[in-house]
């Protein structure tokens, strides 16, 4: 099974606010999230996934995947 992170501990891992990463759900920008109840939780995984998915070499342009 695989880690599941709290806003806050996410943020700290992105050394962001959480109130970035709750823009970010928003208007769906940031990581895939999960949510339990009123909970949300974010997959390790989904997490590294969207790091890897915004690698960029220069401003205007992503590293192909």
């Amino acid at each position: 099974m695989d880690e599941l992170l709290t806003p806050e501990q996410l943020a700290e891992f992105l050394q962001v606010s959480t109130a970035s990463l709750a823009n970010d759900r928003y208007l769906g920008k940031g990581p895939r999230f999960i949510k339990l109840g009123g909970r949300v939780r974010y997959r390790k995984a989904d997490v590294l996934a969207h790091l890897d998915e915004n690698v960029h070499t220069r401003t205007d342009m992503r590293v192909p995947a």
